[in-house]
């Protein structure tokens, strides 16, 4: 199929998936940049620290991706210049909405799920779509092996439904290290099934202490 002359985006693959605990978040993308079927770098982040305690991951084309996360970076940066404080994570995922919904008409071509600790030291995960529709839930998968991954996710971790009175808390029941091993499990099974995802898996654990980074590798074919 023949493609339009004017046609500007491309999606680059990969996934991230986020998880929110009681005291903790988790966070986590692989690192392979693909068109088509071929692949550009096997050592691409996903990822980026916006605010305090609260990180981005984003999967689709990586030119919008790039704009939206340097654009995020600058008003956060002025953000703190004028109130003399960090962001909070709620705040930023307010702001990326607000970002999102404003490029409607010619949308950033970005799948976003937003990770960190909220002002009362919670995990929270907030997911979007492309215009700026967001949701704060437990947990949320995004990209293109977002739909092996949601299902076992669902399966795992069944978040109560926000139509349920009394709300509940949309944290999950895992300890943080217990978050991390099945990151790890779903996207081992979903490397095997996505051909845009693979090569090495980067996982943020943000928590009271700070925020630290590890890698695994996933399969490289």
């Amino acid at each position: 199929m023949s493609r339009r002359g004017d046609w500007v985006y491309e999606n680059n693959g990969g996934t991230c998936v986020a998880i929110a605990g009681a005291d903790y978040c988790v966070v986590a993308a692989d690192t392979r940049l693909s068109v088509g079927y071929s692949i550009l770098t096997r050592n691409h982040s996903k990822i980026c620290d916006l605010a305090d305690k609260c990180v981005l991951a984003s999967s689709g084309f990586q030119g919008d991706i790039k704009a939206l996360h340097k654009n995020l970076a600058a008003r956060e940066l002025l953000y703190q210049h004028q109130h003399n404080k960090r962001m909070s994570c709620p705040g930023m995922a307010q702001l990326l909405s607000n970002t999102l919904y404003y490029k409607r008409f010619f949308p950033y071509y970005a799948f976003n799920v937003l990770g960190g600790l909220d002002s009362e030291g919670k995990g929270c995960v907030f997911t979007y779509d492309a215009v700026g529709s967001y949701e704060r839930t437990g947990y949320s998968a995004q990209g293109t092996g977002s739909s092996l991954i949601m299902p076992v996710l669902d399966n795992q971790l069944k978040s109560p439904s926000p139509l349920l009175l009394p709300a509940r808390d949309a944290v999950t029941p895992l300890s943080e290290s217990e978050a991390v091993d099945l990151v790890k499990d779903v996207f081992a099974s979903a490397t095997e099934r996505d051909i845009y995802t693979g090569d090495k898996l980067e996982i943020v654990v943000i928590n009271k202490a700070g925020t630290k980074r590890e890698y695994i590798e996933l399969r490289k074919d």
